[in-house]
């Protein structure tokens, strides 16, 4: 449980920090949101929606938690553990004395594919938000290469208030560029705050994994299936002094006949 809140505590800290960075210097978020409002917001949401998604997976962990340490202490053997070690419950009820060496690997194989698929949904935030600073980047480049080649082309340099054409055509070249940049920044910061937040739910799995794993290794039984023991390894100089007793048995049965 220390781990659990350790990872927690850093997620709540990060937040906060996050959080107190965007109030301080709120107009200059409000500018680089307004530059593409629609794309930017969609960011935005995204990124608030990892977020709320990482803080459900790491709390969804604590009935885990409280389930294993119940388990470990004798208590509530018959309750179905929620979530994630439901099927570990299970098959601990089946083989409630020893786990063989395979039931063990079986267990551990589980668990971890069921973590695997459980981070699936952060991780898929995460590349999302990176698709999309990428395609508001591409977007911007091609608003603003369309715009210079449109202002270019209505340009006539024979006209005196030429310049005031050209600075009133800056406008759509320049608000691609902008859209570029700020859509760039907030799909990396927003996949950099997920990804960290992510990391730590990650970090609050293994340590479930690795107690699970702790408490199962002890009831494992590893013994040899036949001798109920671990088997006995002969070393090179044991193989050879007992072949040559065999030998020397051999030989003996031989003269006894003779």
């Amino acid at each position: 449980m220390s781990s659990f809140h350790g990872n927690l505590n850093r997620m709540a800290l990060f937040t906060t920090i996050v959080l107190c960075v965007i109030v301080f210097f709120y107009r200059t978020f409000f500018e680089i949101a307004a530059a593409n409002i629609y794309l930017n917001g969609v960011i935005i949401g995204t990124t608030l929606f990892g977020m709320v998604l990482c803080f459900i997976k790491i709390f969804s962990l604590l009935p885990e938690h409280r389930w294993l340490d119940a388990y470990k202490n004798g208590r509530h053997r018959a309750k179905t553990a929620p979530g994630l070690l439901r099927s570990v419950a299970v098959m601990l009820r089946a083989h409630p004395n020893q786990l063989t060496e395979g039931g063990l690997h079986t267990i551990l194989d589980m668990v971890l594919v069921r973590f695997e698929e459980d981070r699936d949904s952060v991780r898929y935030v995460t590349n999302t938000l990176i698709f999309l600073g990428l395609l508001g980047t591409f977007w911007g480049l091609i608003v603003t290469v369309g715009g210079f080649a449109e202002l270019i082309g209505n340009l006539n340099f024979n006209d005196e208030t030429v310049l005031l054409s050209m600075q009133s055509g800056l406008t759509q070249p320049l608000g691609g560029m902008a859209t570029a940049f700020t859509s760039s920044l907030l799909g990396l910061g927003g996949s950099l705050v997920v990804g960290f937040l992510a990391l730590q739910v990650n970090m609050a799995q293994g340590a479930v994994y690795q107690e699970l794993e702790e408490f199962l290794v002890k009831r494992t039984n590893v013994a040899h299936p036949e001798l109920g023991m671990w088997p006995k390894v002969e070393s090179g100089m044991d193989k050879i002094v007992n072949s040559l007793r065999r030998i020397d048995e051999t030989m003996q049965y031989i003269a006894d006949d003779f």
